[in-house]
């Protein structure tokens, strides 16, 4: 093993060691674990409650492609993805969890607000005995998740330009997705950004702590922004 190679191991492993960070970590996963309810009855609530969909000008200009695949398996990659890149910036969990959290929350709550009916040309999707109908309604439209989410990992890592883009690009092309299978009104894409901002914001000044952690300290295994 290179001397390079120990050195970034060290580095490693005295970035997990901080008790601090541990622990804000911890409340990070409870957040998460409440908000994950929260989003559970949001969805709940909303499809059992959905009126008559509505008409909207993208939708009723573009046929329905069936995109149930990258709907489903694409988000729980991105999931996956987010995870591993934790794994070597460590430092970021708290923040990520905890606006991670917050996004969901947020998103409970207008959830319960909106009850639009899905498209009826929307794709069907096979979730049916699996982890994703748990977190996936078909009443929960407003607003659009799979577009949201990538776009608070671009802010999260705004500074870091190869993944900054990276995000981005996954953002816009679930929008997409979305879009072309009739799953979220145009509205639901759209406002994801404007909302999903507001969001980082709030989370900047909620944990602040852990906001300024980001910057603040050295990363590990860095992937070059320049």
């Amino acid at each position: 093993m290179s001397a390079i190679m120990k050195r970034k191991l060290r580095l490693f492993k005295h970035h997990w060691s901080p008790k601090k960070i541990f622990l804000s970590a911890l409340w990070g996963v409870a957040f998460l674990a409440l908000s994950l309810v929260a989003n559970y009855l949001a969805g709940t609530y909303a499809t059992a409650n959905a009126s008559n969909p509505v008409n909207d000008i993208i939708l009723d200009n573009i046929p329905t492609f069936d995109v149930d695949g990258i709907f489903i398996y694409g988000i729980v990659l991105f999931f996956v993805f987010v995870g591993v890149l934790m794994f070597f910036y460590p430092r970021r969990i708290p923040f990520v969890l905890k606006g991670l959290s917050l996004f969901i929350v947020v998103r409970s709550l207008f959830v319960i607000l909106t009850h639009i009916g899905p498209s009826l040309r929307q794709t069907p999707l096979d979730i049916h005995n699996r982890i994703v109908d748990k977190i996936t309604f078909t009443g929960d439209l407003f607003f659009s998740g799979h577009t949201g989410l990538p776009f608070l990992m671009a802010l999260i890592f705004w500074n870091n330009k190869t993944l900054r883009w990276l995000f981005l690009g996954i953002s816009v092309f679930f929008g997409v997705i979305v879009l072309l299978g009739h799953l979220h009104y145009s509205i639901d894409v759209f406002s994801a950004y404007f909302i999903t901002y507001g969001v980082y914001q709030i989370a900047t000044r909620l944990f602040a702590k852990d906001f300024h952690l980001l910057n603040s300290l050295r990363e590990i295994f860095p992937i070059k922004t320049k």
